[in-house]
């Protein structure tokens, strides 16, 4: 392990490391905590539950979102649900099974203790959940209801409808709302952070951009944590907000915090496909229609065309149930994307373009439907009626999804299969991290999909939801602590050092750098170009040749984009033109690191599938005893130039082995 890399992870038994930890760390005394000020970045599940939770406990918070309400995060677009090891099913689940499964699924390629701590505490995040009344979905006795998700084999997914994310956000943001009302929490709304201010060593606070007026403003404080989401809009089309972006991990990387395994991107396999080159996102359709939902494609190339209801059944290929029996059409997100890239490449891809496959919920209706009428004691039931109870059935399930759906394609789901293909959704690397959450820089925190600890190369279903909340909930209440406790005789940091004068002048210089290239060509069309290039040869599939054309692509692109591009505007005013400009040039920097990553892991692992190394059948070929550790990248030039730190990655209480769901 690089000397760099201190993941200051707790001696003693795995399952206790966590307990005891925490009865033995570092703590602030409630006196000392209302001297002690906190910048969080982000008001989405982490950020808005890490501030609402510190500010109870007495830090002075200060906390920032670039949208008009926390209420705006993109927390809210997560549909299907939230894992927990609760075992209300009694199907056998566990903390030490969610625990595996999650280790599996990322395909062993994530730090083993903390992936434990995230199934551990996955339980009090309901019984928090449920206090604040987020309204889960519930038997017909009254207990949670749960559904299953990709890559296991029990159900431990609570939900709400598909409205999953926005109820768990709207539950967080009353927390919030709480301590903005009790004083304790300083609310920032329409405030980017465009830097990270190091002094002395330490994260002592950040330079903002107020996105109405355009006002460099500095900000200080004791730590700074950040939860400011994902960077899968390097893609440019993806599954993610248009704002969502990676500045600000981005600009703490400059600063020095490592970022870690930033090839692993999720391809998630259930959106609408792809209908024009217009379009600037694209739209998840919940993996939780998998319970229900089988994928398929017709076995003849020449019945691509027609009508999907007139093929019949011995012409479907259902490819995920043939390939993988034991989990069929609820393997995890990697696997089921690559199978239905091989049978798009294949030809047997339906709809205009042929990118996309077929999922269908006619046999569900059917076996509800039956169901229902066996309850209301309905002999010899007629089909149609059948399918009617059917089709209530699913619509109390999944019914706002449908509506999605059908709103979007005018097709109804209920009468014909929908049309699904994989699309970019996540990203599981992100800046690193130690047990604590906190960066390579002393006094910066990551939180959530902003950092890169739990999810390896591959996320399972319903596990983003549980690791946001896990680490503002319930871990960095305690771990900020950790470095809080040698703070307590620091005085408030001033915002007139030098290191503050220094950062904003570097965030004024690269603004009036920007508005002063007056080339011809819009920010948009630059995004455009790089995530054509990403998405080609870093995308679902990636090989040695295409990883090194694209990286000089990208040189060639970013080179272009400083003496072409056009911002129209100034800074002193609202200039969503030149908010999209700044995330462009750090989208730039990032893809180039995300190509040099992907290309020095030669092996395949979850959702890094290099084509050079694959079994026999076209599964991920894994290198375990050159490539199991986090790609720590750090760094060290002003453009392009990096150093590649390495954790290894121990497994002691799992067997690493060929991961299979066949």
């Amino acid at each position: 392990m690089s000397d760099r890399l201190k993941s200051n992870i707790p001696d003693g038994p795995l399952a206790e490391k966590w307990v005891n930890y925490r009865g033995k760390m570092p703590l602030v005394a409630p006196n000392n905590k209302r001297r002690l000020e906190i910048i969080v970045v982000g008001s989405g599940l982490a950020g808005a539950s890490a501030a609402a939770t510190l500010g109870e406990l007495g830090y002075n918070v200060k906390c920032y979102t670039f949208h008009d309400s926390p209420r705006r995060a993109h927390s809210v677009a997560a549909q299907g649900g939230i894992n927990a090891a609760k075992n209300y099913q009694n199907d056998g689940d566990s903390v030490y099974r969610l625990f595996y499964d999650t280790i599996k699924g990322g395909d062993y390629r994530s730090r083993e203790a903390n992936v434990h701590r995230l199934a551990e505490v996955s339980r009090d995040i309901i019984d928090q959940c449920v206090a604040q009344g987020v309204p889960f979905a519930r038997e017909y006795g009254g207990l949670l209801a749960n559904r299953s998700f990709g890559g296991v084999q029990v159900s431990r997914t609570f939900y709400a409808r598909g409205q999953t994310g926005q109820q768990l956000l709207i539950g967080a943001y009353s927390a919030l709302s709480r301590q903005i009302n009790r004083g304790s929490v300083k609310m920032y709304n329409r405030h980017e952070m465009l830097d990270l201010v190091v002094v002395k060593g330490k994260a002592r606070g950040i330079i903002t951009r107020n996105l109405l007026n355009g006002k460099i403003e500095r900000h200080a404080a004791h730590c700074v944590v950040l939860a400011t989401g994902g960077y899968g809009n390097v893609f440019y089309l993806s599954t993610n907000a248009m704002m969502s972006n990676v500045s600000a991990a981005w600009r703490a990387h400059r600063k020095g915090a490592f970022f870690a395994n930033p090839c692993y991107t999720q391809i998630h396999p259930t959106c609408i496909p792809v209908s024009g080159e217009y379009q600037s996102k694209l739209t998840l359709m919940s993996e939780s229609l998998r319970n229900d939902g089988r994928v398929w494609v017709p076995k003849k190339k020449e019945d691509c065309k027609k009508d999907p209801t007139q093929i019949a059944e011995g012409d479907r290929d259902y490819y995920l149930e043939r390939i993988y029996p034991a989990f069929g059409n609820l393997v995890p997100r990697d696997v089921a994307s690559r199978a239905a890239k091989y049978v798009t490449d294949e030809g047997r891809g339906v709809g205009a373009t042929g990118l996309a496959v077929y999922l269908d919920f006619s046999s569900a209706i059917e076996r509800y439907g039956m169901g229902q009428a066996n309850v209301l004691g309905l002999s010899n039931p007629s089909k149609d009626k059948i399918r009617e109870l059917g089709e209530k059935v699913v619509e109390e399930k999944y019914g706002n999804l449908f509506h999605m759906y059908e709103k979007i394609t005018d097709e109804n789901p209920y009468k014909t299969p929908m049309k699904i293909f994989p699309a970019v959704h996540y990203t599981m690397g992100g800046l690193w991290v130690d047990y604590n959450l906190q960066t390579t820089v002393p006094g910066c925190f990551a939180l959530g999909e902003a950092n890169f600890s739990d999810h390896g190369a591959n996320r399972l279903g319903a596990s983003a939801l549980m690791q946001g909340l896990a680490d503002g909930y319930f871990v960095i209440p305690y771990t900020v602590g950790t470095f809080l406790s040698n703070e307590i005789r620091t005085d408030r940091i001033s915002t007139d050092l030098p290191e503050f004068e220094a950062a904003e002048n570097a965030v004024k210089d690269r603004i009036n750098t920007l508005l002063n290239v007056n080339g011809d060509k819009s920010v948009e069309s630059y995004h455009r170009r790089l995530g054509r290039i990403m998405w080609d040869y870093c995308g679902m599939s990636r090989n040695a040749e295409g990883l090194t054309k694209a990286r000089t692509m990208i040189q060639e692109l970013r080179d272009e984009y400083k003496k072409d591009v056009f911002v129209p505007g100034t800074n002193e005013e609202y200039n969503p033109e030149l908010e999209k400009a700044l995330r462009v040039a750090d989208f730039l920097e990032l893809g180039e690191l995300m190509v040099c990553d992907a290309l020095d892991r030669n092996e395949s692992c979850g959702g890094h599938f290099r084509e050079e190394y694959q079994e026999e059948g076209g599964e991920a070929l894994r290198n375990d005893k050159e490539y199991m550790y986090a790609a720590a990248w750090e760094f060290t030039g002003t453009d392009k130039d990096w150093s590649l730190h390495k954790e290894k990655l121990e497994y002691d209480n799992i067997e690493v082995k060929t991961r299979s769901y066949k």
